[in-house]
């Protein structure tokens, strides 16, 4: 079992920066593969960026260049540094984990286990 308690959204102005950590719970940590996704009100999840187990990243196109994800395996926490963000980038924001690729979790938008979301609203 893994357990997944996101933090550090809030509401930021247009071109602010956000980073966002989830914190997770068990011995496996390590060997999982992370990602970030968000839902917008009235829209479907979408995969925002993905962290396999030796940090190799991926990202959505229009997070290219703004967001950074990373992970501390010694804090068992992985991040979201979101940058110049826009009105856009506003919706909740799930941590996920998962043994598969991230190529496969963004394939297929699932994951093992999720965290309860955290709001990021940015105000234009």
């Amino acid at each position: 079992q893994v357990q997944l308690l996101e933090s550090g959204g809030g509401l930021v102005q247009a071109g602010g920066s956000l980073r966002l950590s989830c914190a997770a719970s068990g011995r496996t940590f390590s060997t999982y593969n992370m990602a970030w996704f968000r839902q917008a009100p009235g829209k479907e999840r979408e995969f925002v960026a993905g962290i396999d187990w030796v940090s190799n990243t991926d990202y959505a196109d229009s997070m290219k260049g703004r967001f950074t994800i990373s992970r501390d395996s010694a804090k068992n926490t992985v991040y979201l540094q979101m940058n110049n963000l826009k009105s856009e980038d506003t919706a909740v924001y799930y941590c996920a984990a998962d043994p598969r690729t991230i190529a496969a979790i963004r394939a297929q938008q699932r994951a093992n286990y999720w965290g309860q979301g955290t709001q990021v609203t940015v105000s234009s």
